[in-house]
Order: C-alpha cells, then sequence, then structure tokens
C-alpha cells in the first residue's frame, strides 16, 4: 500500500525517489499522485516526508487535485536552468532535479528512479543524470520494484474503487448475454432483428458502448470463437458469424475511463448446445476452479495453488508447461495474477515464481483453461477476488458461470 512507502524505501536504502516520464500513461505517477488527471510532472519523495509533485503551470490545476503539495517547474527555476544548459533539455532537467532535491533536504544518496518513458530518451536521460550529478546514485531496480511492491496490496479506497469497476463490468457482461439469447438460429449461424447474420464485431460493439455509458473503457477484449478459442490471447476476428455450438471465450478487462483501475473476468460460452467433448473438458476446467480454491491460504506461496491445479490438469492426461513446456496445447499459461492499475500486477500464481504469497489486500485472478486449436476450441473461466480483512477470497465476478447460453426462440417462437 501507499503508507508502506517510506518503510519500502528505508529497506531499499533509498534516500530518495523519483517517478518521472513523458505523456504516455504512467502507473507509478498515476498511483503517488491519486490519479491526477496531468500528461507531465515529476514527484520527489524522501522518507518520512510528504511528496512534492513538480508540475507545469498548465497543469497546476489538475496537478492540485492530487493532494500532494504542488509546485510549479517555472517557480523551481527550470528555465533558469535551461539557459544554463544552452537549450540542452536533458542536462536542464538533471540539473533542475538537483535544485529541488536541494530544495528538499538532500544534497546526494541514494535516488530511485521509477515511471515510463520512451526507452531511447529514458537511456539518454540516464547517462546524463550519471554525468551531471555525481553525487547521487540513481538506481534503476531489476526486479520487484519498490512502486510494484507496494501495489501488491490495495488499501481501502482502491478495494471501493474496483469493486465499482467489478459490479459495471458483470452488469455489461450481462447485457452481452442477453444479446445474444436474444438472437434467432438460422442454420449453424445467429440472425439479429433485421435478418442479418449476427458477428463477434457486433457484440464487441455492444460491450464497448454499454461500457462508455457507465464510466470505463475496453482495453482490447477477447472474444475468441472456435478454434480461435484455442489460443488464449487470440482477440477474435470482428467480422467472423457467431455460430451455435462453437466455445466463444469472452475476457473482458475494462478499466476506468482515461486510465485507472481495471476489473477482468472471463466466461466461455457456447450458443445453444454445447458438444459432448467440450462440456467434459469444460467440467475439468470448472474442476480445477475449485481446486485452486481449495488451495487458497493467507500467506501461502501462490505457486502451491497452481501446482495443486497443475497436478490435476496433468493426471487427467493433459499437458501442462510444467510437464511439455513447449507445448502448445492444454494447459498453457499460469493461474492467475493481480490486477490494479495495470491489468497484470504482482503477485503471480505460477510454479516459476517461488516467493510470491498470499496477503490481506491484494486483488487478484483465478483463471484455469484448456486449450486444443485444433480441435476447434478453448475454454477458460477467471473471477477476480480480493484477499478480505478476514483472510478470506471474495470473489468480485459474481456473473454465472454456465457454459451454454440458451436462446429465446427457436423454430421462430419464443421459448
Amino acid at each position: 500500500m501507499k503508507s508502506d512507502l517510506d518503510r519500502l524505501m528505508l529497506e531499499r536504502k533509498l534516500d530518495a525517489i523519483i517517478v518521472a516520464g513523458g505523456e504516455e500513461f504512467n502507473t507509478a505517477r498515476y498511483y503517488l499522485s491519486n490519479g491526477a488527471q496531468i500528461t507531465h510532472g515529476t514527484i520527489f519523495k524522501l522518507p518520512g516526508k510528504p511528496a512534492l509533485l513538480v508540475c507545469s503551470r498548465i497543469e497546476l490545476e489538475e496537478a492540485e487535485k492530487s493532494g500532494l503539495a504542488v509546485k510549479t517547474d517555472v517557480e523551481l527555476g527550470y528555465y533558469d536552468r535551461y539557459k544554463d544548459a544552452e537549450g540542452d533539455s536533458l542536462k536542464a532537467t538533471a540539473l533542475h532535479w538537483a535544485d529541488v532535491m536541494g530544495s528538499l533536504g538532500l544534497s546526494g544518496g541514494r535516488v530511485g528512479l521509477y515511471g515510463a518513458w520512451q526507452i531511447n530518451k529514458t537511456i539518454a536521460l540516464y547517462r546524463v543524470l550519471q554525468s551531471q550529478l555525481p553525487a547521487y546514485e540513481f538506481v534503476a531496480e531489476e526486479k520487484t520494484t519498490l512502486i510494484e511492491e507496494a501495489m501488491l496490496t490495495k488499501d481501502a479506497d482502491e478495494i471501493a474503487r474496483i469493486r465499482s469497476v467489478a459490479e459495471r463490468t458483470n452488469a455489461v457482461m450481462e447485457l452481452a448475454w442477453e444479446r445474444i439469447s436474444s438472437l434467432r438460429p438460422d442454420g449453424d449461424f445467429l440472425l439479429d432483428e433485421s435478418g442479418r447474420r449476427a458477428t463477434i464485431g457486433d457484440i464487441k460493439d455492444l460491450v464497448r458502448r454499454e461500457l462508455m455509458a457507465r464510466g470505463l473503457e475496453d482495453t482490447n477484449m477477447i472474444f475468441a470463437q472456435g478454434r480461435d478459442a484455442g489460443f488464449p490471447h487470440s482477440r477474435g476476428e470482428a467480422d467472423a458469424p457467431l455460430r451455435l455450438g462453437q466455445a466463444i471465450v469472452f475476457d473482458l478487462f475494462p478499466r476506468e475511463l482515461g486510465g485507472g483501475y481495471h476489473h477482468d473476468m472471463t466466461r466461455t460460452w457456447c450458443i445453444g448446445h454445447a458438444p459432448a467433448a467440450l462440456r467434459r473438458d469444460y467440467d475439468t476446467v470448472m474442476e480445477a476452479f475449485d481446486i485452486a480454491l481449495e488451495t487458497f491460504g493467507l500467506h501461502k506461496p501462490t505457486h502451491l495453488m497452481q501446482e495443486a491445479v497443475l497436478d490435476h490438469f496433468e493426471g487427467l492426461g493433459h499437458a501442462t508447461t510444467r510437464s511439455e513446456p513447449a507445448t502448445m496445447e492444454g494447459y498453457l499459461h499460469s493461474l492467475g495474477h493481480g490486477v490494479g492499475i495495470d491489468i497484470h500486477e504482482g503477485p503471480s500464481i505460477s510454479h516459476l515464481r517461488r516467493n510470491d504469497i498470499f496477503q490481506i489486500g491484494n486483488i487478484l485472478t483465478i483463471e484455469p483453461g484448456l486449450y486444443y486449436p485444433e480441435r476447434g476450441y478453448g475454454l477458460r473461466v477467471e473471477d477476480m477476488f480480493v484477499v478480505d480483512e478476514s483472510g478470506q477470497l471474495t470473489s468480485l465476478s459474481p456473473f454465472r458461470k454456465d457454459l451454454v447460453i440458451p436462446l429465446k426462440y427457436a423454430d421462430g417462437k419464443v421459448k
């Protein structure tokens, strides 16, 4: 949590942290600025002291919504440094940062760097910082960063926001189900009210509109049918007609409009009916889902949950990335991941990650699946959970897990 930042800085022997970047969405800056809608701005923080957000004059009003102490680059002398650097913006930035840190009482020491910027500009800035400011050691953490560790657990305000996103996402999932169930069968295809064949793109368009109406935005959902569903990250083809009896993997992971917190859930659907082999594998996936829940325990290593699911699948003859690392069918991914401002955060639920543990305040997914593209299907079921104050998993994805969407119309009549 953000309240852990001072402790984490001391543990990592950091005398300051700086969060910087360009106009790209910047997870670290969004997190530390409490979601302030700024496209520029740099955050400076020393242990035990409040953070300072330095922004452009044109973003002062938005920056002040962060609740942080705010000053403009003008009042802190950036443009004087720009003249000193003879128009070299990177050198001016380095000199300016030294001025800011000096004003905060730090004339040297270890400084952690975080944020998002184009990789070439980041490397160039890092080199200039090293050459121009020898009194400081600039640290680029290689593994789990201080920001990532803080984001592992969410505070009450973050959880409330994520719950709201989850409720709206589940409502849109319901609308997609209802829309599909209202289509009319026509051989292997489905027709809308105008008599036109309904497509994957039609459903995606509906979902995007309904998300937008609820203050959410699509982040490239998965709605893959048939063979495409057998590839875990196939997005599906917009112009492909919906078909009866084929598996549809619908993975919906929107976020707050303009950038913010996500929800992540997946359902597998068959319209009208499901073939027997597909039903059997779906039941196997649901058994894996239940095994994962039974394996959960507060402070237990997360890899134990994945290993229990691997044992289940392998015991039934399915290949996994543990039994056959190069496999292109069977169970192909980790069991889950943390979710927050980024769609993929810690903790990871993987047999390859041995140090992650379940903690109160984690927001995470559990998403077993089986993928057989040459058999013409893939299956995945995913709920998002919060590890609540009692140390229990509480689902944020209560939408039904029925495999088959029954049609309201058959032979031209309402069922």
